[in-house]
């Protein structure tokens, strides 16, 4: 299945694209390109952009002055840049901001140009466009100054360092990607893995910049949209993720900035990550965890996961159906809720999935409290139908799992936990225990706790769920 993705930063509107916009348009659908957001370089780019996204509603604008043309905001533009950021096409200001590499304005009149977007950007109710070469420190100091409005902005073609990145996500600001990424040369390879593993993918866009930053293996033609695959594709290589993975969530990410009209898919009891398929069996959980964004964001990966009510054992074989299992790696029994809750059912689908393919991997990913709650041992149900049992350990004592992990079972819940695991080895479980690398827990010393017992251990990013 094609990924969908969104050209978030494109200049539709540039002469580069007048005798061919409708081909280009096209070939971007047939590409999974399902929306464009064409960004004003100056008024009248930014007024074509407006009549573009009036004509095509796969388009959407943002308007604004490039910090090249930053000579150019003076009071009249600042009113019609006003008028035009209220009309109903246009998603966002900008793109303003800094550019100290080619200081095609003066740069005290950047300056105040970007302040004046800001300040617009507040004022209108739109989030900003940034566009910065040269100049991270200023601009990060600009908006602290200067503060974001309440929708936030996104730095477009991100070309900054790792400590630019983690100042800017600071900020809560997001981070787009280009070409860039995919460019080849040791340097510019080195830089590209630093910064996109340390930018959580829930803070990414992608786009083209086109005409601009064609990405490898394209460079030398003209950019367009349909090649944001390249861009989500190179992501995807370096956080081992799929390109599906990174297209879901870049995607969601664009829709709920912009605020375009894009239809998100529903909730899923059945879901894909990597080439693992998971099944989303319960909203509930035993715990209430100080990191986890269950209740305030239900969604992994760009996947909704909120349940109108738990599904049946049919409807859950059904999803697996539907999203084709046979073609996974493996079938992962978790959701946004503590699975052994639903023992029964677990064991019931999971069995079945065994009955129709022996060979196909089982994996229940639980926080290891499933003995404390059915106030019995479960261990043996699970080694009939489940290969691979992933435990949430999170905490290195348990005061630290009591004060994070704020178990509804009772001050036995962490014993509870280890004794849990001790059983799934001994019973011939691969085990795996996990630790969230929350600046409260003591990773070393998890990994030290799962290496005596004879488990596995992973660690999960604090910031990126999934």
């Amino acid at each position: 299945m094609k990924p969908y993705l969104i050209d978030s930063h494109a200049h539709l509107e540039m002469g580069q694209f007048k005798a061919d916009l409708e081909q280009v348009l096209e070939k971007a659908h047939t590409a999974g390109v399902i929306h464009i957001v064409t960004v004003g370089s100056t008024l009248a780019e930014s007024r074509r952009a407006l009549k573009l996204a009036e004509k095509y509603g796969e388009v959407s604008a943002v308007v604004g002055i490039h910090p090249h043309d930053a000579s150019d905001m003076d009071e009249r533009a600042l009113e019609e840049l006003k008028k035009l950021a209220c009309r109903k096409s246009v998603v966002g200001v900008g793109e303003t901001g800094l550019d100290f590499f080619r200081d095609r304005s003066p740069r005290p009149i950047q300056e105040e140009s970007f302040r004046l977007h800001l300040q617009l950007a507040k004022e209108t109710g739109q989030p900003v466009v940034i566009h910065v070469r040269d100049a991270y420190s200023r601009a990060l100091q600009i908006l602290e100054e200067e503060g974001l409005g309440e929708r936030g902005g996104v730095v477009h073609c991100f070309s900054g360092t790792t400590e630019d990145a983690e100042a800017f996500l600071e900020m809560g600001l997001y981070l787009s990607f280009t070409g860039t990424v995919t460019y080849e040369g040791r340097k510019n390879r080195e830089w590209s893995e630093k910064v996109l593993s340390l930018v959580p993918l829930e803070r990414m866009m992608v786009e083209t910049d086109c005409p601009y930053l064609t990405p490898h293996p394209l460079r030398g033609q003209r950019n367009e949209p349909s090649y944001v695959h390249l861009v989500a594709e190179h992501i995807a290589q370096v956080k081992k993720l799929s390109v599906g993975d990174v297209a879901r969530v870049t995607t969601r990410n664009a829709v709920a900035f912009f605020r375009l009209p894009v239809d998100l898919p529903s909730s899923k009891l059945a879901y894909a990550i990597r080439d693992s398929l998971y099944l989303n069996v319960t909203g509930s959980c035993t715990n209430a965890c100080t990191f986890c964004q269950r209740t305030a964001n239900p969604v992994v990966k760009g996947h909704d996961l909120r349940l109108r009510r738990d599904p049946t054992p049919d409807e859950m074989v059904d999803a697996l159906e539907d999203e084709g299992w046979q073609n996974f790696s493996e079938v992962v029994f978790c959701g946004y809720g503590e699975p052994t809750i639903r023992l029964p059912e677990v064991l019931q689908v999971a069995s079945r999935v065994r009955e129709l393919d022996p060979s196909m991997k089982t994996r229940l990913n639980t926080n290891g409290l499933a003995n404390l709650y059915h106030r019995k041992n479960i261990v043996p149900e699970l080694t009939y139908a489940i290969d691979t049992v992933s435990i949430s350990l999170n905490a290195q004592d348990a005061e630290t799992f009591d004060r994070l992990c704020r178990p509804s079972l009772g001050p036995d819940a962490y014993g509870s936990l280890l004794d849990f695991t001790r059983k799934c080895v001994a019973a011939g479980l691969d085990v795996m225990l996990t630790a969230v690398a929350h600046p409260d827990v003591d990773v070393e010393a998890c990994r030290k706790i799962a290496l005596d017992m004879g488990a596995g251990f992973r660690v999960r990013e604090y910031n990126e769920v999934g």
